[in-house]
C-alpha cells in the first residue's frame, strides 16, 4: 500500500517508514503540487480532534490530483507534564518553537515533580474507512538537555522504560522501541495486518 504521511517533519516520515515498510507499505511524505501541506490546527485540548482535522484537510488537498485513492497518514503528538497540568500538551510544537527547551526547563525550576508523558494519535485514512491508534510513553523531564539525536523534546525526556538516558541520547531504533509515536504506529500496523480490517 502507498501511504502518504501528511507532515513536514522528515523525522516522523523516517520513523513511520521503519515500522510500516517491513509490512510491505511504501511510506512517503504527502507532497501536493510540489509543496508539503500546511495545516490549520483547531484550538482543541485533544490530540484526536487535531489529528482528525488534519485528515480532513489532507483529503481536500488531494482532491483532483493523481494522489486521490492513496492512503493518508497523520499523526499528532504532545508532551504532557504533570506538574504543569498537562502543559504544553497539544501546543507542544508551538511552545518548543517559542520558548524552546530551556523555557520549558525554566517552568519546572524548583519542582520535584518532573513526571511527564508523550502521547501520540496516529490515523490512517483508507478512503472507505479510517483506522486510529494511540501510544503513550511515560517518563520524566531531565534537569538539562542531553543528546543530539531525535528532535523536539527528546533531549529533555527520559522514558521510564529506558536506561536513564534521554530520547536525545538514543539511536532512532532504541527510541522507536519506546516512543509514543512508535507505539501508535505499531498499533496502526496491527490494525492494517488484521484480516477483519
Amino acid at each position: 500500500m502507498r501511504i502518504l504521511f501528511a507532515t513536514g517533519n522528515e523525522h516522523k516520515v523516517t520513523e513511520a517508514a521503519a515500522l510500516l515498510q517491513p509490512l510491505g507499505h511504501r511510506v512517503s511524505p504527502l507532497v501536493v503540487n510540489g509543496t508539503l501541506p500546511e495545516f490549520i490546527e483547531p484550538q482543541s485540548d485533544g490530540l484526536e480532534a487535531v489529528a482528525m482535522a488534519k485528515i480532513e484537510q489532507a483529503r481536500s488537498m488531494v482532491e483532483g490530483t493523481p494522489l486521490v485513492g492513496s492512503a493518508i497518514l497523520v499523526e499528532d503528538s504532545g508532551l504532557f507534564i504533570d506538574a504543569l497540568d498537562g502543559f504544553p500538551g497539544v501546543y507542544s510544537s508551538y511552545i518548543e518553537s517559542t520558548i524552546g527547551l530551556d523555557g520549558v526547563l525554566r517552568l519546572l525550576e524548583g519542582s520535584y515533580d518532573r513526571e511527564a508523558e508523550y502521547r501520540a494519535v496516529a490515523i490512517i485514512d483508507l478512503g472507505s474507512k479510517t483506522l486510529q491508534a494511540t501510544g503513550v510513553c511515560r517518563g520524566r523531564i531531565a534537569d538539562e538537555g542531553m543528546g543530539e539525536q531525535g528532535f523536539g523534546y527528546d533531549p529533555i525526556f527520559i522514558p521510564e522504560e529506558g536506561d536513564g538516558r534521554t530520547c536525545g541520547q538514543m539511536s532512532a531504533l532504541e527510541k522507536s522501541a519506546l516512543s509514543h509515536r512508535g507505539r501508535a504506529l505499531k498499533g496502526l500496523s496491527e490494525l492494517l495486518k488484521s484480516p477483519s480490517k
